[in-house]
């Protein structure tokens, strides 16, 4: 099982949006038994909240449905995953300082998969939601494609279930 957190600062819109989208991808193409997805905020200030309406809005319009409620990261779940994928340079800086650099081995930035590699604006500040998803998606279908051809052998299981 390939266990895989997406992180954001506050964890109510970027971060479970790539959640919910690479789910979706996920069982699109049958692998769900192969995953275990989740994701956090490097920040307290929003632990308990549910996803921010105009990034669950966003979701609903591209049919991906779902619910969630923040969580902050700790240094357990980063043990605990196999990638942490950030969604810009601060949330890196931010799990870098967390850990001390000894785990960061598995922290990416989700668009570093991309030909593009940038940071996800945070959609909180820029109110463009959209673009927020279109970066989302693209970092999450191409970080999909890596584990697919880097880690096949993990996929056994589903091909056979």
């Amino acid at each position: 099982m390939i266990n895989v957190a997406f992180v954001c600062l506050g964890n109510i819109c970027r971060s479970p949006m790539a959640e919910l989208i690479f789910k979706n991808m996920v069982e699109e193409r049958g692998l769900n038994l192969s995953f275990r997805i989740t994701s956090f905020g490097t920040s307290d200030e929003e632990e308990g909240n549910p996803i921010y309406p105009p990034a669950k809005r966003t979701l609903l319009m591209h049919g991906i449905p779902g619910n969630h409620v923040a969580k902050q990261i700790t240094l357990r779940d980063v043990k605990n995953n196999d990638y942490l994928l950030v969604m810009d340079s601060s949330n890196l800086m931010n799990l870098l300082r967390m850990t001390c650099g000894e785990y960061g081995g598995k922290i990416y930035k989700l668009c570093s998969f991309t030909p593009n590699p940038r940071d996800v604006a945070d959609p909180w500040y820029t109110r463009d939601f959209e673009k927020a998803f279109a970066d989302i998606e693209e970092g999450c279908k191409c970080f999909l494609e890596y584990l697919l051809k880097e880690k096949s052998e993990a996929f056994e299981y589903d091909k056979r279930h």
